[in-house]
């Protein structure tokens, strides 16, 4: 590799190179390997348990003091207060593996504080490594990735996974698969959620959805896809997806497209919710979409609806009496009618003889003014004068108050 790489990020690549060696060889002896069935249709062979024996003995022999949270052994190798969690996958596709199918792959990432810094996902059968550190960019061996340009999403190429262990709701899946198989252009299913996001990250997937995955599935992938340029979250398009058991992932236009399908079906519940059995948030967490806004609207409606009885069987024991609500009732006018032989009262027969004497002379001075103003002999601004106050004029004499 002609860059220079974080040192953190170089012990990944070690660590998943020997697991990849591991699967190599037990590709070669599948019906001589030992496999143990850890759920239905959740496999595991003696070759998952020695790749991630040597991915972790890789790993705290450089950082003895470091967490680690592995598919097959938990959380019962390294620190577990440390600030540092390395999440380990050996090998991601178990079955495809069992099967001689050719798709499957080591997935390491690193986390500081919750937050995933490095990752590398390798490809034993190819020999492709995935790799990226946070903000440096990802790459696929030497060569830089970028997602798929496309912007519709009826032109993209989708990949998926489909639920296969215990527990897993099937019909719930088949809404997802239909309502996203008829809107893009085809739909794949290889079974390694770590490959199918370092495929997002090449270009060659233009999105990514799928449910019922573990940290270990998609930490790894997804710092690999936003290096790329990417966008990863859970089904409502928050970035809370690594512990949500549902993620999805794509470029950046064709991201936005599918959760805009995505988000009814999502079943993400927040941290600080703790739903008690039986309760409508209960239901949101085992139930569709589609049922739970049914239930919503039925239990808006019986509250809206509620007796006056329930509502004062809820108030508290302590609270004051309320009066009751005055009922206003509907107003009547009356017409009054005028006697035989005269006529109908008008506007001006309702008013008071006082009216006019009841204003201020000043208010009929100024009325009485303007009426003459706008109809005295010259015209509008000649009206009547004024009465003058200052006497006879008498004349001045000569030689006083001029130069005369």
């Amino acid at each position: 590799m002609s860059q220079s790489l974080h040192p953190m990020l170089n012990i990944a690549i070690t660590a998943a190179r020997a697991a990849g060696a591991i699967i190599n060889r037990g590709s070669r002896e599948l019906d001589l390997l030992t496999v143990k069935h850890k759920g239905l249709n959740d496999f595991a062979s003696e070759v998952d348990e020695a790749a991630e024996s040597v991915i972790i003995e890789t790993v705290l022999g450089a950082y003895p003091g470091h967490g680690i949270l592995a598919e097959e052994s938990g959380r019962t190798h390294g620190s577990k207060d440390s600030e540092f969690t390395w999440i380990i996958d050996p090998l991601d596709g178990t079955t495809n593996f069992l099967h001689g199918f050719p798709v499957y792959c080591v997935s390491i990432a690193l986390a500081h504080r919750g937050v995933v810094q490095q990752a590398v996902v390798y490809d034993p059968t190819r020999n492709d490594l995935f790799y990226a550190s946070r903000g440096r960019g990802a790459f696929l061996n030497d060569s830089r990735l970028r997602v798929s340009k496309r912007i519709r999403l009826a032109d993209a190429l989708i990949g998926t996974g489909f639920p296969f262990r215990k527990g897993d709701s099937f019909q719930r899946y088949m809404k997802l698969f239909e309502t996203v198989m008829q809107s893009c252009a085809g739909v794949r299913r290889p079974g390694a959620a770590a490959l199918d996001l370092c495929y997002v990250a090449a270009g060659w997937y233009d999105g990514f959805f799928e449910t019922g995955l573990n940290a270990w599935d998609v930490a790894a992938g997804s710092l690999i896809i936003t290096e790329a340029g990417g966008l990863v979250g859970n089904f409502t398009g928050d970035s809370d997806f690594l512990h949500q058991r549902e993620v999805v992932a794509g470029s950046p236009k064709i991201y936005g497209q599918l959760v805009t399908l995505l988000a009814p079906h999502t079943r993400v519940i927040k941290a600080d919710e703790t739903p008690a059995p039986g309760s409508l948030a209960a239901a949101v967490a085992v139930a569709s979409s589609d049922a739970v806004l049914d239930a919503l609207a039925a239990s808006l409606a019986g509250e809206a609806t509620a007796p006056p009885d329930r509502a004062l069987a809820d108030a508290p024991a302590d609270a004051p009496a309320q009066a009751p609500a005055r009922v206003r009732k509907p107003v009547r006018i009356r017409k009054i009618e005028a006697p035989a032989g005269e006529p109908a009262p008008t506007r001006e027969g309702f008013r008071s003889p006082d009216r006019r004497d009841a204003r201020s002379p000043q208010r009929d001075f100024q009325r009485d003014g303007q009426r003459g103003h706008d109809r005295g002999p010259g015209g509008p601004g000649h009206g009547p004068a004024r009465p003058s106050t200052r006497g006879p004029i008498k004349p001045r004499p000569k030689g006083q108050g001029t130069g005369d």
